[in-house]
């Protein structure tokens, strides 16, 4: 159980756009589908046409959906991967509110099958992203029995939550301006690329470490303190996305082509925000290659 289960959700904005899209058979995505899940993403471009049997976006594709219902509290939440999601943008935007002067909410789609956006489709086989032109995050719960059932991650629901912090950090990085100064500079363990992955981690891990302090109208908590086993879940998910851990897949490790950093690092920038806070976020660009 991660949110407290008297939190008031209602009013949420999260909506839910595709239909019936899903990868042909249930097959595995494999290591090709992986690498286009994580790195698709961050490229800005679509790499699912590398899939066999990814099926098209569902005729809603281009709409704005509709808004997720009957996500009206944390015991929702609890039960529910969709009102978990509803959760994590209500409770997200309350700790980046209190964080960033001129916050500006993402919006937040919970992906049932496929739709299209302007970085690409967003299917059960892209997993999780941040479309900087539309300041909009993606999710399809699906992501997360892949990361179970195909490439061996606990994947619960602290880890669900580290991963949508995740992407709500480069939300962050877009409106505080962070990727126009530190833009893409190709690849490597000191890319820029890697380094934008790490903060991102440390973003979420900071939220993370202080969940219990947002509240709802009634002063309620939305989440609670986290268990030890669920940050272990939720390390256990940055190793799992970790360049060197998807690339021993394949047999071969090149760090040279690395774009999201080593299982190692992401565990650490994790920890490192969860334990000390926004403030170490930073120095994901200031550092030297051998200190990240």
């Amino acid at each position: 159980m991660t949110f407290n289960p008297d939190a008031d959700l209602s009013g949420n904005t999260t909506r839910r756009r595709g239909r019936t899209a899903a990868i042909a058979g249930g097959a595995s995505v494999g290591v090709l589908g992986l690498i286009a899940l994580i790195a698709g993403p961050l490229l800005g471009i679509d790499l699912t046409g590398l899939l066999g049997g990814v099926s098209e976006p569902s005729g809603d594709s281009g709409s704005g959906g509709s808004v997720i219902e009957n996500c009206d509290t944390g015991q929702d939440a609890n039960e529910r991967v969709d009102c978990r999601m509803v959760g994590a943008q209500v409770a997200l935007d309350a700790f980046w509110a209190d964080n960033v002067d001129g916050y500006r909410k993402p919006t937040m789609t919970v992906v049932d099958g496929a739709t299209s956006t302007q970085c690409g489709t967003a299917s059960n086989a892209v997993g999780p992203f941040y479309c900087p032109p539309e300041e909009g995050v993606y999710v399809d719960p699906t992501f997360f029995q892949l990361m179970q059932e195909q490439f061996g991650a606990s994947a619960g629901d602290l880890a669900q939550l580290y991963i949508v912090g995740h992407e709500w950090g480069h939300h962050i990085q877009n409106i505080t301006g962070d990727m126009q100064k530190y833009p893409n500079n190709g690849t490597g363990p000191g890319s820029n690329g890697v380094r934008m992955e790490l903060q991102a981690d440390c973003y979420a891990g900071a939220w993370i470490g202080r969940m219990t302090e947002q509240t709802d109208a009634d002063g309620d908590p939305y989440l609670l303190a986290p268990t030890e086993a669920e940050l272990t879940d939720a390390l256990n998910a940055a190793s799992t996305v970790g360049d060197d851990n998807i690339q021993e897949q394949s047999g071969a490790v090149n760090p040279e082509s690395w774009t999201h950093g080593s299982s190692d690092q992401r565990q650490y920038w994790f920890a490192n925000g969860y334990e000390n806070g926004l403030n170490v976020c930073a120095e994901a660009f200031t550092r030297s290659e051998g200190d990240l």
